[in-house]
């Protein structure tokens, strides 16, 4: 493996906190009572639309849906850095990954507006080989659009790449794009998940184990 790309929410970065600080915010602005971590985490990877779902049991073809994704973007947008992290483990494996030589980078279904200030007050911006967002190409995950023009942008073969993901669109996007897709157990996973079902070449429980991997 001559690289290692990232989903962003859910397994480089955890970025439960904000997001759902943001959709407390919009319930609380419409008398509705806040809702825990643990209920809003599992929807965090599908952004604004699983925000929605979580808290107010909307999906984007229902009434009333857009006003709603809109406020939460709006509250997202205003303090998207308060207390997301990069994943416990992640740090040491980006150091290890530099150390070798191994080109690591993030390709996100998230919209460039919020990936790019988020990365900056992470500070990935500058160490990473690339960053594509879901705005980037024309078809975000689960389409291979995004993971092949990161391809193109580090100048490494989709075959040498591995792409760690806590979805299952990440693991077909990766499929389709012919790199080798990595489930990171840790990850938010979405509702009811069965990841060891979803076609992918490993399941890793911390950063840390990607190493072994390369």
């Amino acid at each position: 493996m001559r690289a290692v790309l990232f989903d962003l929410d859910g397994t480089f970065a955890d970025t439960a906190p904000d997001m759902r600080h943001a959709l407390n915010r919009v319930l609380a602005q419409r008398n509705l009572p806040a809702l825990p971590l643990e209920a809003v985490r599992p929807y965090v990877s599908n952004g604004a639309r699983g925000m929605v779902k979580a808290g107010f049991n909307l999906l984007p073809e229902d009434e009333g849906y857009a006003p709603l994704r809109d406020a939460f973007l709006h509250e997202y947008e205003r303090a998207l850095c308060v207390e997301s992290r990069w994943f416990d483990g992640m740090r040491e494996l980006v150091s290890t990954l530099e150390q070798r030589d191994i080109s690591w980078g993030i390709v996100t279904n998230k919209a460039t507006r919020y990936t790019h200030p988020l990365l900056q007050a992470l500070d990935v911006t500058p160490r990473a080989a690339c960053i594509v967002c879901g705005d980037t190409c024309a078809r975000a995950k689960p389409h291979p659009d995004s993971l092949l023009h990161a391809s193109q942008l580090i100048g490494i073969e989709p075959v040498h790449c591995l792409y760690i993901g806590d979805d299952l669109r990440d693991i077909q996007a990766a499929n389709a794009a012919g790199m080798r897709g990595v489930v990171a157990l840790y990850g938010y996973l979405g509702v009811d998940p069965q990841p060891r079902t979803w076609p992918a070449t490993a399941f890793v429980d911390s950063p840390t184990q990607i190493v072994t991997l390369l």
